[in-house]
């Protein structure tokens, strides 16, 4: 099978003819249609995230249809079409895993990190961690759905209640979780790099309120803020940004370092948290809610040959919305 192969971190993706893989026990091998591209995938190849699985087929918000089931592999039949996202394995047994907090388990693997990713033809994944996608989404629309979506589905839910929202970072999850906050009833305040229009009147036309730079004071405070953008200095705006009692959530999975910043951006009982991962209950609610929410998702398609090239162009801020590679 074609594939795109990390060899080595801090290089280029190669191109690579790899043998199909096969299902082993409780697994699933997915023909890929699409796999969309993450910034995850950056910090694994710029060695942000270290002691990836290598050689390494990245990706991790994979749609395909099932072509092939290991021994007791009986969630789908072959045919059906399915998600995979980042959280791909979980011991099942420690203390996280029992309590619903699986997406703590120590002993977790993850797609396209220790697990052959979506960058290819075929993939293999646990049947556990694969999710029925609504006959609603192409296959392309659907790939940012599988973590943009669903880390930003947590990132908001850990925010609680709060109705006005500032998002930190215009990109793929945020545009999805924009149409979601709308959808709920919330505002949401849209902060972008400084001089990015095109950002902000993008997020405008999906609904922000008021869209500007994220060194800008928002014309409301805030009730809480979610930060997608992986730059540590955008925590202390944000704090700063938020009402007493609010909540700021960081979203990403990597982020530069935090500059020191005084108390008083922290005290009268804001919340500082972050989101790890996610979990099967955060793809079952959010899967089922995206349709009924009407979500749309702004793609640009890569051929998987040109998967160089669409993380070039997300590294540098080129796209609005998500890269999204087809095989």
């Amino acid at each position: 099978m074609h594939a795109q192969l990390l060899t080595a971190q801090r290089q280029p993706l190669v191109a690579a003819d790899l043998p199909p893989p096969l299902p082993g026990p409780g697994q699933l091998l997915i023909a890929v249609k699409a796999c969309a591209v993450c910034r995850t995938d950056l910090h694994i190849l710029d060695a942000e995230l270290a002691h990836p699985k290598l050689p390494l087929v990245p990706g991790h918000e994979i749609v395909g249809v099932v072509v092939e089931r290991g021994a007791g592999a009986d969630r789908f039949a072959i045919g059906d079409r399915v998600g995979v996202p980042w959280l791909g394995w979980t011991c099942g047994g420690c203390d996280y895993c029992r309590s619903g907090r699986e997406n703590l388990c120590d002993r977790a693997r993850f797609t396209g990190y220790q697990i052959d990713g979506g960058y290819a033809e075929l993939a293999v994944a646990d049947q556990r961690y694969c999710f029925a996608i609504d006959p609603s989404f192409g296959d392309v629309d659907a790939a940012p759905l599988l973590c943009a979506g669903l880390i930003g589905y947590r990132t908001l839910r850990l925010a609680g209640e709060a109705e006005r929202i500032g998002i930190y970072g215009f990109g793929a999850a945020a545009h999805i979780i924009t149409q979601v906050a709308r959808h709920q009833g919330r505002r949401v305040f849209a902060f972008t790099r400084p001089g990015d229009d095109a950002a902000q009147q993008f997020a405008r036309s999906l609904g922000a309120v008021w869209a500007g730079d994220s060194t800008a004071t928002p014309p409301e405070p805030l009730d809480a803020a979610l930060i997608f953008a992986p730059v540590g200095a955008l925590v202390p705006a944000a704090l700063a940004a938020t009402r007493k009692g609010g909540t700021v959530v960081c979203g990403g999975i990597h982020m530069s370092d935090i500059p020191a910043f005084p108390y008083s951006l922290l005290w009268k009982e804001r919340v500082l948290r972050s989101v790890a991962n996610l979990t099967r209950r955060d793809a079952e609610e959010f899967l089922a809610l995206a349709p009924q929410a009407g979500i749309t998702t702004a793609t640009v398609t890569y051929p998987l040959a040109e998967a160089n090239r669409a993380l070039s162009d997300l590294r540098n801020g080129a796209l609005q919305g998500a890269a999204v590679l087809v095989p």
